[in-house]
């Protein structure tokens, strides 16, 4: 009976016992058999079969001849024939805390979940269909019980999909997501299971938001990295779309749910619309270069079209929604955040509080033992205008008990003095919060870079004689040759601006130098500081330079001088080497990633988690540190005059292939 049916052009088994036969083969096959896929191994990997999927040998057998016909099928349409059931393992990730609107939509979605509006998932081969011309698709699939786990109160929530695929399918590629709720999720993860490669693992680590506000379908690849010209053809028009949604068309004003990269200058610092005094200088473009920030859209001030209206705290800056802080990021950042403010208006405080200043330097350590009593009501006035979390505002009233404390240096704790010597000084230039200025002395005297025709002759008022007593009976050719002789240089970058700085209320500050020598001991000892002004009228003497002191008096004076260069190294140490080169110029850089690399990009995915969180932490100091009459500007000697300082650093000193070790270290000579 078999042979009859054979000799007619049936297959001699049914495709029933076939399908039963290939579920056995691919659960035999994946208990024995081990895949190892290395992530960035991009050579082309040859399977004994050309069938990926979980498809038996036997069964392709019995599908080579068309039962009507006998006519052999071609290798697509026998494959074709085959439908198979592959497995999605989704990750959600579930807030900490939500307020009344969020919880209300939580329910509103597992409601919704019921009667269809579901999250939506589709594979996407990497192959192209021969007929359509298109990447493989699978079928729609939706996410199983979102409405019963909704109240699930664990951090991570396992869903599943089914998808169903044919043997021609190919290898998965990628996967859209659409979310037909009214809220948006922060999807970790997708695993698929079921090809006979293996599991396939889609890392995601991104917020899907509702249809409703984004109606494109999200899409996200698998963690198997392709160069450009390597992408498989049926990702590549994906590949394209993807970095086309994320550079936007830079035009409209950004939601907080969109995930748009875009450029844009520095014009939002100032706030001329409350008053004219806060009005600032655009930063970026060719009068004042500056690195680009993140485009927000927002709509200029009245007062000025080339500033961008302010938004101040509570409400959020944009920045795209997958760079906003998770919520322990948050927390944590926002109570270090109003520790710092708190701090920096300590000053402020006690003149409101006592209606007086700081007496002597016994009060400022006191800052440190006893803290700071604040009057019955003040504290919550002061926690007041800065909105926080409910949760870290109680933690810092309750820790602080009415105080407001400063943390004790570790160099104080041991000896409270050690801020006034001199080698403690000199240490502080190569291990204390910026190592990064000084520099070996090349030529002696210094020499200046600013424009003559600009700021006048700037010869250095040092010479031989100020220095020769303190080399160890060296003269100063044989302390330069032997690399004895170094130098924190803040005459260029604040000599510009010494005449508005000194102009503000309260500021007072000289354009500086500072002579080191490297002892015998392999310590460094302070030899002499320059102090500078600008020229104000021919044959005044505009600098002086101050020597280690022989007296009472000169002690004083020597201390006075050691003042200035350590606010002066402050103020270089925030405004140029931490917020410049460490955020302001990353930003760029964070920017064109996103815009020009796909997630599939093998650098892109050493890059991204490096990334993470600097735009949302750039756009919070835009808003309250170094906006105008921020915190930077508070505490700093520059003043309102700070960010054109930085520029200005920028655009004499800062190069990209100069800021990596062992360049910078090369460039200051002490490498």
């Amino acid at each position: 009976m078999a042979l009859a049916k054979e000799l007619m052009g049936y297959p001699p088994i049914s495709e029933r016992s076939s399908l039963i036969s290939s579920a056995s083969y691919f659960k035999q096959k994946t208990q024995t058999t081990q895949f190892w896929i290395k992530p960035f191994d991009r050579r082309p990997r040859n399977f004994k079969s050309g069938v990926v999927s979980a498809i038996s040998d036997d069964l392709v057998q019995t599908l080579r001849f068309t039962p009507a016909t006998g006519d052999r099928k071609s290798e697509e349409e026998e494959k074709a024939a085959v439908k198979f059931k592959v497995r999605a393992v989704v990750t959600v990730r579930n807030k900490n805390k939500e307020d009344f609107k969020e919880t209300l939509a939580k329910h509103l979605d597992a409601f919704a979940d019921k009667i269809g509006r579901n999250i939506v998932l589709e594979l996407i081969s990497t192959e192209l269909d021969p007929k359509t011309n298109l990447p493989k698709k699978s079928n729609a699939a939706v996410l199983k019980d979102w409405s019963k786990k909704s109240k699930t109160k664990a951090e991570r929530i396992h869903y599943t999909a089914e998808f169903t695929v044919d043997a021609a399918f190919g290898s998965p590629g990628a996967i859209t997501v659409t979310n037909k709720h009214q809220k948006e999720f922060f999807l970790e993860s997708i695993t698929i299971e079921g090809f006979a490669l293996g599991p396939v693992h889609f890392p995601c680590n991104s917020w899907v938001q509702s249809q409703k506000d984004h109606p494109e379908k999200r899409i996200f690849f698998t963690n198997q990295p392709y160069l450009p010209n390597e992408t498989p053809d049926g990702l590549r028009k994906l590949r394209e779309r993807e970095l086309k949604n994320l550079r936007g068309d830079g035009s409209g004003v950004r939601k907080l749910s969109d995930r748009i990269y875009d450029f844009d200058v520095y014009n939002d610092l100032g706030n001329p619309d409350k008053s004219s005094e806060l009005s600032r200088p655009k930063l970026g473009g060719k009068k004042i270069p500056y690195p680009r920030r993140c485009r927000t859209g927002r709509l200029s001030t009245h007062t000025d079209t080339e500033a961008e209206s302010r938004v101040e705290k509570p409400l959020p800056m944009y920045v795209p929604r997958d760079e906003q802080f998770e919520e322990t990021k948050q927390d944590t950042f926002a109570a270090g955040r109003l520790k710092a403010v708190l701090h920096h208006l300590v000053p402020s405080l006690k003149a409101s509080i006592l209606a007086e200043d700081f007496a002597d330097f016994g009060e400022i350590d006191a800052l440190y033992k006893e803290g700071l009593l604040l009057k019955l009501g003040f504290q919550d006035e002061i926690f007041n205008k800065f909105p926080l979390p409910k949760k870290v505002v109680n933690t810092l009233q309750e820790s602080s008990k009415g105080l407001l404390k400063y943390d004790t240096p570790k160099i104080l704790s041991k000896d409270k003095n050690a801020w006034l010597r001199d080698d403690e000084f000199a240490r502080q230039a190569i291990a204390g919060i910026n190592p990064v200025n000084i520099e070996r002395v090349k030529t002696f005297p210094p020499v200046s870079n600013l424009d003559p025709k600009i700021y006048g002759q700037q010869h250095s008022a040092l010479t031989h004689d100020h220095i020769i007593g303190h080399l160890d009976g060296l003269s100063v050719q044989q302390a330069l040759e032997q690399n004895r002789l170094y130098m924190l240089d803040y005459h260029d970058i604040y000599l510009p601006f010494l005449d508005r700085i000194n102009a503000l209320d309260g500021r007072k500050a000289y354009a500086t130098r500072t002579i080191f020598f490297l002892t015998r001991r392999g310590t460094l000892k302070p030899i002499a500081i320059e102090l500078s002004l600008p020229h104000q009228v021919p044959n005044q003497r505009s600098k002086r330079v101050v020597t280690p002191p022989v007296d009472a008096t000169s002690n004083w004076v020597w201390q006075l001088a050691k003042a200035h260069v350590s606010s002066n190294d402050a103020g270089v140490h925030q405004l140029v080497n931490h917020w410049l080169r460490t955020h302001a110029c990353l930003e760029p850089f964070i920017l064109a990633a996103h815009r020009q690399m796909s997630a599939m990009h093998p650098i892109f995915k050493l890059l991204d988690p490096h990334m993470r969180y600097t735009l949302e932490i750039n756009a919070l100091a835009r808003q309250s540190l170094i906006s105008a009459d921020g915190v930077i500007e508070g505490g700093f000697t520059a003043g309102s005059y700070g960010m054109e300082m930085s520029a200005a650093a920028y655009k004499s000193s800062w190069r990209f292939d100069m800021e990596g070790l062992p360049a910078d270290l090369i460039r200051r000579g002490v490498a």
